[in-house]
């Protein structure tokens, strides 16, 4: 899966716009890049965690030449899985949804509020949309003076490439063609 399966995979679950997905997608990736590139380690409950790692600086060998070369200190990055991502990855049932946000919303609003009888909503009589207005005519301003346009140079057509000439061949008389003949059904 590459990122913009991914973006579309988060806009389809969570039903966020593509765009929306992806400004997601990149504020996550952004946290967690300038995170490990500060020295903190990132912790993703149920997930995993991402740690900076350093590598020293090492002498290796030119796969091509065999002579050693100096390898410069750097910095890495590693990721270890959670217990839950190890779990369910291994599991052999399906995996859990993950909410819409709007319901997650309505779901944590309706355990927060206290549990009352609701009387029966009422409706509102639906309204009946307005018939469409032609709209004004348009009011024709006074012609300004100008000075007069200047034409600009017609455009020319490119022109076309000469065909590449061939060596000279012997003369020939022209062949005949054979008249084409329809096939009948």
């Amino acid at each position: 899966m590459n990122k913009t399966e991914l973006i579309n995979k988060i806009s389809e679950h969570s039903h966020l716009g593509k765009r929306e997905a992806e400004s997601a997608l990149e504020s996550v990736l952004y946290a967690i890049k300038s995170a490990v590139r500060e020295g903190d380690t990132v912790r993703i409950t149920g997930f995993g965690t991402f740690k900076g790692r350093d590598r020293a600086a090492r002498r290796g060998r030119n796969p091509q030449t065999g002579a050693p070369v100096r390898i410069k200190a750097s910095k890495g990055i590693g990721f270890s899985a959670g217990a839950t991502l190890k779990n369910e990855l291994n599991s052999r049932s399906p995996l859990k949804r993950p909410e819409p946000v709007a319901a997650a919303a309505t779901a944590s609003a309706a355990k927060a509020a206290p549990a009352r009888k609701a009387a029966p909503a009422k409706r509102a009589p639906a309204k009946k949309a307005a018939p469409a207005r032609k709209a004004a005519p348009a009011r024709k301003a006074a012609p300004a003076k100008r000075a007069p346009a200047k034409k600009a140079p017609a455009k020319k057509a490119p022109a076309k490439k000469a065909p590449a000439k061939k060596a000279p061949a012997r003369k020939a008389a022209p062949a005949k063609r054979a008249p084409v003949r329809k096939a009948s059904r």
